[in-house]
């Protein structure tokens, strides 16, 4: 059997099911863009070491699709991870009588380095943001809780207890793609660990009390017509944010970062 119909058995039979969508998705883009292209008409047992080797070097310093040059060592190294996934089931279900991706040599795996937002930055962050729209609170919301892009922009006004001062996390964004559109799905967070209560500062539920009485949608952050942000629609404007408070670009997980940060600063962790 080659190897790009064994892919499409292996996702579509063995892990669309029992994987979320989002995961789904990653794998198949991984398949259609990556790995079909140069190995998909190799039969199975015929993807020898050497092969393997060769796919993995090529991906490294010509894998980026967009500028045909290096490709990072993570990605690389996620594409491989799902190679040996679905090479490995073919063996053990008897579709192949032998894979040789012990042998692949990989690349490290690299930590991504995530500076935090110094007081001063900070500062200027929250001015800004407090002085200007609405949605402009997710960034005040990050800083003090340390919640991550997806778990913002899927929080609704039900998931705060003013009461208690309380916020629920139990649901998480992200982008889709699809029809040839992007558009935003909600989804249980990734790991049971990630669906928390988080408490929250009385300054903090004073300023969410005063943006929920002009409020006109269930979500927090919304759009113009009260549906759900996309991720990377809110990533630009932090970016943009950053930018009019004349702040080095610095990425949307450097919030949680800072978070972090001060926590630690004032011995909370």
């Amino acid at each position: 059997m080659k190897l790009n119909k064994w892919l499409d058995i292996w996702l579509n039979k063995y892990q669309k099911t029992t994987i979320k969508l989002r995961t789904y998705l990653q794998y198949k883009s991984i398949i259609d863009k990556h790995i079909n292209p140069i190995l998909g008409e190799y039969e199975l047992e015929d993807l020898t070491g050497n092969i393997l080797q060769e796919f993995v070097l090529y991906k490294l310093n010509n894998g980026n699709l967009i500028t045909k040059g290096k490709l990072s060592d993570n990605s690389v190294i996620s594409i491989v991870s799902l190679l040996k996934l679905a090479l490995r089931q073919a063996v053990f279900l008897g579709v192949s009588s032998v894979e040789y991706t012990a042998h692949i040599k990989m690349p490290r795996i690299k930590e991504k380095e995530v500076s935090a937002f110094n007081r001063i930055e900070q500062q200027k962050l929250e001015n800004y943001c407090l002085s200007s729209k609405r949605n402009y609170i997710g960034i005040i919301i990050c800083l003090y809780t340390g919640i991550r892009l997806g778990e913002l922009l899927a929080l609704t006004w039900k998931d705060i207890d003013f009461d208690k001062r309380l916020l629920k996390i139990n649901k998480t964004v992200y982008t889709i793609t699809k029809d040839g559109k992007n558009e935003a799905y909600i989804d249980e967070p990734k790991t049971k660990q990630s669906n928390r209560i988080i408490p929250l500062s009385r300054q903090l539920i004073d300023i969410l009390k005063r943006n929920k009485k002009e409020a006109t949608s269930n979500y927090i952050i919304a759009t113009q017509n009260g549906g759900v942000v996309q991720n990377r629609s809110y990533q630009k404007t932090f970016k943009s944010i950053l930018r009019k408070c004349h702040i080095a670009y610095k990425n949307f997980h450097s919030l949680r970062h800072t978070f972090a940060t001060r926590a630690l600063e004032l011995g909370r962790c």
